[in-house]
């Protein structure tokens, strides 16, 4: 029997197995390779998408952060124009009062001190030869509206009453002022300062005058008939 024939098959079948071994091995290889790039890959679009994740956050938080800058920024200039608006009215009402009690303090002093209010109205050319309370009431009585001729009149009446003298005060009866108003209150209807202001008393004198006796004259005929108008 012929036994090269054999061995050569053999050999053959051998050389075979091999190579299909090595084409196996060849296989599996890039089989795991593909396989492990493709982990790779996967695992890089993973980090990624973290990162991209960080990065939204971070920005909606700065975003966050800004608008909340700017909305305390709005609160805060809103808050401080109130202020300021407020402060201002403050202000001037803090001025006002200290105006008037100020005025109030000095008129007071002056009545404490015997001080006169003094009259700062316009003298007519006809009551120039008049002085003091008497030119006052003189230019007084015209822009009531009486005429010049009743000035005689109201003359000789309060110089009875009270002879001018706006301080005049009767012990007995406590009428006060030039027209013996009584009681002296009666006069703050026209000014507060009835105590040391002739004008004052003056104006209130007049309307009382021509409320009862129509004119100056009318009261100094009273007054010679009865006493006392």
């Amino acid at each position: 029997m012929n036994r090269l024939p054999i061995r050569i098959g053999w050999r053959v079948a051998s050389v075979g197995l091999l190579l299909a071994g090595l084409v196996s091995g060849v296989y599996l290889g890039q089989d795991r390779d593909v396989r492990q790039h493709g982990v790779s890959r996967n695992a890089g679009h993973v980090e990624v998408d973290d990162i991209q994740l960080l990065k939204e956050r971070h920005n909606a938080h700065a975003a966050a952060r800004a608008w909340q800058r700017e909305a305390e920024g709005v609160a805060a200039e809103r808050a401080a124009v109130e202020a300021r608006t407020a402060a201002a009215k403050a202000k001037k009402i803090e001025t006002r009062v200290i105006a008037k009690k100020k005025a109030a303090e000095e008129k007071k002093k002056a009545e404490q001190n015997g001080g006169t209010v003094e009259f700062t109205g316009p003298i007519p050319d006809s009551c120039d030869e008049y002085s003091g309370n008497r030119e006052i009431g003189c230019a007084l009585m015209l822009e009531a509206g009486f005429k010049i001729d009743q000035f005689p009149c109201l003359d000789k009446l309060w110089k009875h009453e009270s002879g001018w003298n706006h301080r005049a005060e009767n012990p007995n009866s406590g009428a006060y002022g030039i027209p013996q108003a009584y009681p002296g209150s009666k006069m703050s209807s026209v000014g507060s300062d009835w105590r040391s202001n002739p004008a004052t008393q003056i104006k209130w004198g007049l309307g009382y005058i021509e409320g009862r006796y129509d004119t100056p004259c009318g009261a100094w005929s009273h007054f010679q008939d009865a006493g006392s108008y």
